[in-house]
């Protein structure tokens, strides 16, 4: 019996990524991204919100993109897979982390935002751009639409 780890995502990002790279010179993008659910409490009748926040993690050249591309309040969709690592904190106890990873193998990106209009910062541009790990090969920044 197979299984299935897969996890799909809308959200906006909390901050800009975070960027490291890996001894072999990969990059390595880490940011949070929320989700918010919102209903109307039958009750009160008040509007209700609930905010999760989700940890990524990034890799290779699309980590690159996400560093140049997306920022603070952007609005992406992101594929990946549910990872739990575990580590020692300096006083010897052992910490669980939770976070999606965006890998070649699995992860998908889809920027949703569009870069704010050059003569009004209040009007936006809904651009969608889509890239996956698999296009990656052979990817050159001049085909990115903005």
């Amino acid at each position: 019996m197979s299984s299935l780890n897969q996890v799909q995502i809308i959200g906006n990002l909390g901050k800009d990524p975070e960027m490291r790279s890996m001894p072999s010179g990969d990059q390595i993008a880490n940011f949070s991204v929320a989700c918010s659910d919102r209903w109307k409490d039958k009750a009160s009748g008040e509007q209700k919100e609930r905010t999760e926040w989700i940890n990524f993690a990034m890799f290779g050249p699309l980590a690159g993109i996400a560093g140049n591309y997306l920022k603070k309040g952007s609005k992406v969709f992101l594929q990946g897979a549910l990872r739990t690592r575990k580590w020692t904190d300096k006083e010897g106890i052992d910490r669980y982390s939770t976070e999606v990873v965006v890998d070649s193998f699995n992860g998908k990106m889809v920027m949703l935002s569009g870069k704010e209009n050059e003569n009004s910062s209040r009007q936006k541009t809904e651009r969608t751009s889509a890239v996956t790990t698999s296009q990656l090969d052979d990817f050159d920044d001049s085909e990115i639409p903005f």
